[in-house]
């Protein structure tokens, strides 16, 4: 069977056609001609990536389409009139899903880096396949275990039916689709009506906690009605360390390299689901000590004597999330802001919230707005956003980054943004 993805290069396309490829399927896809981070993986493969083309469906592929492709896509409409199967991204993950014992990892934010380190540990404990959306996918035919990441944007993780779930927290996100907090909990809810045994939820969230599934366990910073929760707790440049407990139990130790108080959830709901599971803690907090990051979720780089991080962070929450985690790094640095907005109707949407997020930063720059495959132009513009932050310095460009990169040497530069906010970093870079 040959498998042919629309938008190949996309993190969970990509991700995906390469667990295909280890199954020894033969695969090959579709994208834009620019390069991305995504296609390096791809590339190393040896998977086949066309630029578009109607041309390029045959009848016998069984044709991935990408989630962000409409059916009215040429690529789309050409495989239909030749009587190719066309599947959707999550009715292929599905059938990945039905092969192994299935563990979901959903939320607003940090369900990659969780997705990630789920994948690490489980790894280092016996062989697992996963699907982690930040391009990186692996399938072993023997393994037990399938980790995945499960994408809320338009309902597209109701069609997965996991043994078990993990859910890091309901925030409301996608504005172009979702029409409020409300909209977004009841998209969970149909999620976690899906999981056949278990579902783990960071029960200090206020919507997430709401859920309801056949069997809920609840971890969290606080105790509460947490049925895991942490003690102890220690930071430093170099980690976070903390005790899990359980109601008037130890369960053991766990110490992460992930910055900021979302290392601590991300680490705990990966310590919680393998132990409820069966998995040995000291196991567990053997691997999840040893798991660096996701791609793109905080990288700290150094170049030409300049220290950067690299981040996928596009929401308001998760550019907090992102510079606590840089205070906590790099306690005595100034820190500098480059955020790529991700588009149009999210400015929109959460202006005020970016221009609060962003203030946390000793100076902050702002690229133009990046509208993405799904939103070419808006009203919204980075302007709006930088009026309202009193440390805004300027709208950044391909022409003046080399002066803004020369001022602040001795700072550290956090890049921002889920467009292609990685030009910048080549421009540093070269």
């Amino acid at each position: 069977m040959i498998y042919y993805f629309i938008g190949i290069k996309g993190t969970g396309m990509a991700s995906l056609a390469r667990l295909l490829n280890d199954f020894g399927l033969e695969v090959l896809g579709s994208d834009i001609e620019k390069h991305t981070f995504t296609q390096v993986g791809l590339e190393a493969d040896g998977i086949q990536i066309l630029p578009f083309d109607p041309e390029n469906i045959k009848p016998e592929y069984t044709v991935v389409k990408g989630n962000a492709f409409d059916d009215d896509f040429p690529e789309v409409v050409a495989a239909r009139k030749i009587g190719a199967e066309v599947l959707t991204y999550p009715q292929t993950v599905q059938k990945v899903i039905e092969r192994y014992v299935g563990i979901g990892i959903a939320g607003a934010h940090g369900k990659t880096t969780t997705t990630a380190m789920m994948s690490h540990v489980l790894s280092s404990i016996e062989p697992t396949s996963y699907l982690v959306g930040d391009g990186v996918g692996k399938g072993i035919e023997d393994s037990k275990y399938f980790v995945f990441e499960a994408d809320e944007y338009r309902r597209h993780f109701i069609d997965y039916k996991p043994n078990f779930a993990v859910v890091t927290n309901v925030d409301f996100d996608h504005p172009d689709y979702y029409q409020d907090e409300n909209d977004v909990f009841s998209a969970f809810q149909e999620f976690t009506d899906n999981v056949k045994d278990t579902l783990f939820v960071y029960g200090d969230d206020p919507l997430a906690s709401k859920l309801r599934a056949k069997h809920v366990v609840k971890f969290g910073i606080q105790q509460g009605n947490n049925n895991f929760f942490v003690q102890n707790v220690v930071k430093n440049d170099l980690f976070t360390e903390y005790d899990v407990w359980a109601p008037e139990q130890y369960v053991g130790h766990v110490k992460t390299q992930i910055a900021g108080d979302h290392g601590i959830i991300d680490s705990l709901a990966v310590f919680v689901t393998l132990y409820s599971v069966g998995f040995d803690p000291d196991q567990i907090a053997l691997g999840i000590q040893t798991f660096a990051g996701a791609k793109r979720r905080f990288n700290i780089k150094n170049e030409n004597g300049l220290t950067y991080i690299d981040d996928y962070a596009h929401h308001p929450n998760e550019i907090s999330t992102t510079i606590q985690a840089a205070r906590q790094k790099f306690p005595d640095k100034k820190l500098v802001a480059i955020f790529q907005p991700h588009t149009f109707s999210r400015v929109e949407a959460f202006g005020d919230e970016y221009a609060k997020s962003l203030s946390a930063a000793d100076s902050v720059y702002l690229t133009p707005i990046f509208g993405s495959a799904r939103e070419a132009d808006g009203n919204a513009s980075s302007d709006d956003i930088g009026k309202s932050i009193p440390n805004f310095q300027n709208i950044i460009t391909e022409e003046n980054a080399r002066d803004v990169f020369e001022k602040h040497r001795d700072d550290v530069l956090i890049f921002m943004g889920a467009g292609d906010i990685e030009k910048y970093e080549a421009l540093l870079v070269k």
